[in-house]
């Protein structure tokens, strides 16, 4: 009621409590759009673009004590040890059927957290910039069977998957409620900082526990990457879309930076859905696709990926899976491991490259004897 005391004043106030006190809940949009003035019409039909701002309602909290437990230090010792031996099991249960590659599989994706941009030389002299991201501890927390995906919508779609729940990056037990802490019972592992399900393919399930590495992809294959953009806030014209602005002389007056005239047209008091204003800019879900693996490091988990326009900040995580492009599709001849690769079963090289980059431990130049 005070915003429309605002818009339309006091005297009218009572002809409006008895318009909504005669409203049902069936005819409210109705009847509100037919009684109500134009300018009031305008603020009640206004699209907002919804935002999560907090997360979702079902992450359990982070508890911390309101008041000092005075542990002592020998306690405290001994509480770690019980976490790390009730933890550092290996997996409980027998490891699972590994199924076959084939062009229709689809395979489970990993959570990398984006680290820096860094430039490298291919061998023809040509300089391009990377993004290296780090897969930093990742474990397949839980297996989603296809009857319990039956009613998602992926399945509705593209007809008989499955999911997996990966988790990246450990917490202490001991700060999260036990509720979040049984989502891990199953697993073995520690609690996860960042959760995230990916779609796959029933052949290319994996047992929950199982460590998924940097060696999941291999040099010169293509993914899709998708990231959060960094958030910019609430910007103006210029900056959000791009506008050229209002000229710097002749006449203008503190309205440099202004869009102009939104072009009301033969439509009186109304802005047309979609039009380009000032408002909040960033922060918003995008995916990056057919980007090429350049570099990996198995020791530590690095994956050189082309470009440095990887959406998010320094730090954020993002999602990397195989590329869904028909043009970069996976073949029988270059596809990855399938479900993934064991790297505590087999051995793999510390360092992989793409055939077409420059190694800093070879020569650049050579000298021919005449």
């Amino acid at each position: 009621m005070a915003a429309l005391r605002k818009v339309i004043g006091t005297e009218s106030i009572r002809d409006f409590s008895t318009i909504f006190s005669n409203l049902t809940i069936s005819n409210v949009n109705t009847s509100i759009a037919r009684q109500l003035p134009a300018v009031t019409q305008v603020r009640w039909m206004s699209r907002m673009k919804v935002r999560r701002t907090m997360p979702p309602f079902w992450l359990p909290k982070i508890t911390r004590t309101m008041y000092p437990e005075n542990i002592t230090p020998e306690n405290q010792a001994f509480v770690s040890e019980v976490v790390a031996n009730e933890y550092s099991s290996p997996l409980k249960a027998v490891p699972w059927e590994r199924g076959q590659w084939n062009e229709k599989v689809r395979r489970c994706g990993v959570i990398a957290r984006k680290i820096g941009v860094y430039p490298m030389w291919k061998k023809d002299g040509t300089k391009l910039l990377t993004t290296l991201l780090q897969v930093s501890d990742n474990h397949v927390i839980r297996y989603i069977p296809p009857e319990d995906m039956a009613t998602s919508y992926f399945n509705k779609r593209t007809g008989n998957v499955a999911g997996l729940v990966v988790g990246a990056d450990s917490l202490d037990p001991r700060e999260v409620t036990k509720e979040f802490n049984s989502l891990f019972v199953e697993s073995g592992v520690l609690p996860k900082r960042k959760l995230t399900k990916f779609i796959i393919s029933p052949t290319a399930k994996l047992a929950p526990g199982t460590p998924l590495y940097a060696s999941h992809f291999r040099p010169g294959s293509y993914v899709d990457i998708r990231g959060i953009t960094i958030d910019r806030g609430f910007q103006g014209v210029m900056k959000r879309w791009g506008f050229k602005g209002l000229r710097a002389t002749h006449g203008v007056t503190k309205a440099h930076r202004s869009g102009g005239s939104i072009g009301g047209g033969g439509e009186k008091a109304r802005v047309w859905p979609g039009t380009k204003m000032p408002g909040h800019m960033g922060r918003n879900p995008r995916i990056i696709r057919g980007v090429k693996i350049w570099r990996i490091n198995t020791r530590h988990n690095v994956i050189w990926v082309h470009g440095p326009a990887i959406p998010g900040e320094v730090g954020n995580y993002v999602n990397m899976y195989d590329c869904s492009l028909p043009t970069r599709k996976i073949t029988e001849e270059n596809h990855p491991p399938f479900p993934t690769f064991f790297q505590d079963e087999e051995e793999i090289e510390e360092e992989l490259y793409d055939e077409a980059l420059h190694l800093f431990s070879d020569k650049s130049i050579s000298f021919a004897e005449k």
